[in-house]
């Protein structure tokens, strides 16, 4: 049996030309078990929020391509999807495109005395988030960040 993450590098570099391809960003490739079976689930987005329409035609693409490179070598299902409206945050180029939205953020190690924080994302200086909360602006390292993700704005 090939490597979980194997697979996962392997899918994100054949699925990569297709989202680009369509205009899209690829935002996570996902491989693990789900029942008797494994769950293949690829995150696409682009500027405007990617559409159904989007979802289909690279998962088409990508089915494709799988049957023929033959990456997985057991029962799948695939999935393709947007990261939605409260999508996480994971990389410095995600904190930089959504500079001006809420978010929460979960660090994993206390920053001036606090491991969450809730706010509007103001820039990301150097290796820092800057982040605007009720009661001023936090920086928060990258490197502590745990989890975060953009809060839901009616």
């Amino acid at each position: 049996m090939i490597p979980q993450q194997e697979i996962v590098d392997r899918v994100a570099e054949l699925v990569q030309p297709i989202v680009r391809e369509w205009s899209l960003e690829l935002v996570e490739v996902e491989f693990r078990p789900s029942g008797k079976r494994w769950l293949l689930r690829i995150y696409i987005d682009r500027e405007e929020g990617a559409t159904i329409a989007d979802c289909e035609r690279v998962s088409r693409d990508l089915d494709r391509v799988l049957d023929v490179e033959e990456v997985i070598d057991h029962p799948y299902t695939l999935e393709v999807s947007s990261p939605g409206l409260t999508r996480q945050l994971k990389k410095r180029e995600d904190f930089v495109r959504y500079r001006g939205r809420a978010c929460r953020i979960i660090t994993s190690t206390a920053v001036e005395g606090r491991n969450e924080f809730q706010g509007r994302i103001v820039d990301v200086a150097g290796e820092d988030v800057e982040v605007k909360e009720e009661k001023g602006v936090r920086s928060i390292p990258l490197s502590a960040i745990k989890r975060a993700h953009l809060e839901f704005e009616p």
